[in-house]
């Protein structure tokens, strides 16, 4: 009986961990078979994730040469001070600009009759670009007239041999007060060494230039007919030539020195060659210096020297200039025009060199804006004629509110020691230019 119960022990004990391991097989079995389930979901899911990836590479690579095909068939718009368009393969360049100069005058009469008034002195639009490595612009001043006389520069121009060969309508090389642009100018009008006087009316001639310039000087020659685009067809004929050397030219100093010369020759249909001064203002009493008469076969010869410096805040500017004017009956007449100007920018600033023209640029205007004070002596001789000479001098203020928006004060106190008068003059302009 006891070994009967011994070996029914023996038997369940056998058949309870026979169950046991059959159970745990069971469970690593379901176990497993989870962790396959697991893993080959996680298998799908990369794979999926394969797919997207290789799609998204695929627009990638599709958006990437989308942009590369736009930017060598897209023109470039630049908007950064005006309007500039430039095509993707750099063959065609276009900008557009203009300035707006208006002005009111109010005199200090003397012995001359005046009459205080409003004008646009000056309102321009301005195209030029490139095409094909030629540069161009046309400049139509509509204060002056809306067909050839408003033409200014209307040129052509193409780089080659160290410079550039300019064609069409366009300042002759001589003055450097005439070559710097109305917009940079010190004070509103230009001195007598300048078209205001000396090439009274000559400002744009027709004709043809050279200029070479590295980053300390200049050279420059032109030969041009004597007619602007609006005047009569004549056989008058000039030439002139500049040249200028900065030997110090750093980033808050500039000396200058420079010379030039110009002759004149008028003949068949040519007008008088007349230098007539504005002593007290544009739009003030006027005194006649010396003339050349139209169809003469004489010259205007004349020689120039000039000088300028930029120092941080302080500018200042001076020329000389002698000119001959030939006559038909009777000696030459010899005159002699010099001037000397500066300013001194109050709250800082500096008057930028443009090595490429040998002129100086007005000066850059910060958010808090500038504040000018400027000065000039400006006189003409004609040494022939007892008593003929005029002189002006001038105090003004400029305020440059940002690079488009400058105001401008003058007052003028003219003297004309010919006649004994001496008109004053005030002056204000508003100046927009884009």
């Amino acid at each position: 009986m006891r070994h009967s119960i011994l070996a029914a022990s023996v038997a369940l004990a056998v058949a309870s961990v026979s169950f046991s391991a059959a159970a745990q097989s069971q469970n690593r079995d379901s176990e497993v078979a989870a962790l396959r389930a697991q893993l080959a979901e996680m298998q799908a899911k990369i794979d999926a994730l394969e797919v997207r990836t290789d799609a998204q590479s695929d627009i990638n690579i599709g958006t990437q040469e989308s942009l590369d095909k736009m930017a060598t068939t897209m023109p470039v718009v630049d908007t950064k001070g005006g309007l500039k368009v430039t095509s993707a393969d750099k063959k065609f360049e276009f900008s557009a600009g203009g300035r707006i100069h208006f002005d009111a005058y109010a005199f200090d009469r003397d012995q001359a009759a005046t009459t205080g008034t409003t004008e646009f002195r000056r309102a321009r639009i301005t195209l030029q670009g490139k095409a094909y490595g030629w540069d161009y612009k046309f400049e139509q001043d509509f204060a002056a007239g809306s067909g050839l006389d408003g033409f200014r520069d209307v040129y052509i121009a193409k780089s080659a041999l160290g410079g550039k060969f300019t064609i069409g309508h366009f300042k002759p090389y001589r003055s450097m007060e005439e070559l710097t642009s109305s917009n940079e100018i010190l004070m509103m009008e230009r001195p007598f060494s300048s078209a205001t006087g000396l090439f009274n009316g000559r400002q744009f001639q027709q004709g043809v230039g050279y200029m070479r310039a590295d980053g300390n000087y200049t050279a420059g020659l032109s030969v041009f007919n004597l007619r602007s685009a609006s005047g009569s067809r004549n056989e008058g004929v000039g030439a002139a030539g500049r040249f200028t050397f900065a030997p110090i030219n750093t980033e808050d100093s500039t000396l200058h020195f420079g010379g030039w010369a110009s002759q004149e020759n008028v003949n068949q249909g040519s007008a008088d060659l007349t230098f007539a001064a504005n002593y007290a203002g544009r739009r003030g009493p006027a005194q006649t210096i010396a003339t050349t008469t139209a169809l003469s076969r004489n010259q205007v010869t004349a020689v120039g020297v000039e000088a300028a410096g930029s120092f941080g805040p302080l500018f200042f500017q001076a020329e000389y200039a002698n000119a001959t004017y030939g006559r038909p009956l009777g000696a030459d007449q010899d005159v002699a025009t010099w001037y000397v100007q500066g300013s001194w920018l109050l709250n800082g600033g500096h008057k930028a060199y443009k090595p490429a023209n040998g002129i100086f640029a007005s000066p850059k205007v910060a958010d808090k804006g500038l504040w000018e004070l400027t000065a000039r002596y400006d006189t003409v001789e004609n040494k022939d004629i007892r008593n003929m000479d005029v002189s002006s001098w001038i105090v003004g203020m400029n305020y440059y509110v940002n690079p488009n928006l400058r105001f401008m004060f003058n007052y003028t106190k003219g003297d004309n020691t010919f006649t004994g008068d001496e008109t004053g003059q005030y002056a204000l302009r508003t100046q927009f230019s884009f």
